[in-house]
C-alpha cells in the first residue's frame, strides 16, 4: 500500500506538524547540547586547546570563545528542553550547529587531523565524514525545529514556559 498524491502530503504535513514529534525532536537535540557543554564546562583549558587546533580563530579569540560557546550550548540545550524562548534557542542552536559544521568541514578539507572536542575535550577521535553526518542530522532536526516554530508559528503544547504564560496572562 502506498501513500500517493494529495493524500500522502497531507498525512505527512500531519505528521510533521504533530506537536509530539516537534516535543522529541526539541528533547533531543536540547539533551544533545546539554550534555555536549558539560564536559567543556568543566575542562575550559581543555576545549580551549581544541579550539586552537581547528585554526580557524585567531589567538586572541580562542579563549572567549572557547568559554562562552558551553554556556551558549548550555542555555539553548536547557531552554529547547524546557520550552522557554523556543524560537530564539532555536535560532541559537542552528547558527551554532552551521558554524561547528563549517570548521568540522574546513578542517576536514584541509586534512588536518584534528580531535573533535565537540562531547569530549579528552577525545582523540578525528573529524571525519561521519563527524559531518553526525552534526548535520542535528541541523536537519534543528532546522525542522526552526520551521515548526518559527515558519509555521506553531507553538509547543507542552513546555513549562507555556504553563507560566498562561497563569501569569489569567
Amino acid at each position: 500500500m502506498t501513500m500517493g498524491g494529495a493524500n500522502g502530503r497531507s498525512h505527512v504535513i500531519a505528521l510533521l506538524t504533530h506537536p509530539t514529534l516537534a516535543l522529541a525532536a526539541r528533547v533531543v537535540l536540547g539533551c544533545v547540547f546539554i550534555v555536549a557543554s558539560l564536559d567543556k564546562i568543566i575542562h575550559p583549558e581543555l576545549f580551549a586547546r581544541a579550539v586552537y587546533n581547528y585554526q580557524v580563530l585567531p589567538e586572541a579569540a580562542v579563549n572567549f570563545v572557547a568559554l562562552w560557546i558551553p554556556w551558549l550550548e548550555l542555555v539553548g540545550g536547557v531552554f529547547l528542553l524546557l520550552g522557554f524562548w523556543i524560537p530564539g534557542s532555536v535560532l541559537l542552536l542552528t547558527v551554532l550547529l552551521l558554524v561547528f559544521l563549517g570548521a568540522l568541514g574546513f578542517n576536514l578539507a584541509r586534512g588536518l587531523d584534528v580531535a573533535c572536542g565537540c562531547f569530549s575535550t579528552t577525545s582523540k577521535d578525528p573529524v571525519t565524514a561521519l563527524t559531518l553526518l553526525r552534526d548535520s542530522l542535528f541541523l536537519v532536526v534543528a532546522l525542522y525545529l526552526f520551521w515548526f516554530h518559527q515558519v509555521r508559528g506553531m507553538e509547543a503544547r507542552v513546555s513549562p514556559g507555556r504553563l507560566f504564560r498562561s497563569r501569569h496572562e489569567s
